[in-house]
């Protein structure tokens, strides 16, 4: 599909940083400056549903969404972790996970909510500097995979 912003192969700086790819998926690093450690894994090829994959296929992917929230988790420490896979907007297979805190911008509504509070900016820093250690994190859990 030409149109299909998640079928593009580049990441403008501003959209995020790859972190992993593999020959059908690929983990991205969304900049995203109320939520630091957001992260999608994207299936490479223009699929809608889950049910288009094959069963390996599958659980592949599964795999590695499990893989990133167990990376998210052990180096961003949230109070929960939201996974959600609903392209509505987007109709190409990608799973978001999404490190959640009480005091985040969005809590306890969705991260696609309106703003109902600001985390202070010392807290978004130290958050900030933990998703900088995501890629490494990631890149390791999907390592262990193998």
């Amino acid at each position: 599909m030409t149109n299909c912003v998640l079928c593009k192969e580049e990441l403008k700086p501003e959209e995020g940083q790859l972190i992993w790819r593999g020959d059908d998926c690929r983990v991205i690093l969304v900049n995203d400056p109320d939520l630091p450690g957001f992260c999608r894994v994207i299936w490479n090829h223009h699929v809608s549903e889950m049910t288009d994959l094959t069963h390996g296929e599958r659980e592949h992917l599964m795999a590695l969404v499990f893989a990133v929230e167990e990376a998210v988790r052990d180096v961003m420490h949230p109070d929960k972790i939201n996974i959600a896979a609903l392209g509505n907007m987007v109709p190409h297979i990608h799973w978001h996970v999404i490190p959640r805190y009480k005091n985040d911008a969005f809590f306890p509504g969705s991260v696609w909510s309106q703003k109902v509070q600001e985390l202070p900016a010392n807290k978004l820093a130290e958050r900030k500097k933990l998703a900088s250690q995501l890629p490494a994190a990631i890149k390791a859990a999907i390592a262990a995979l193998s």
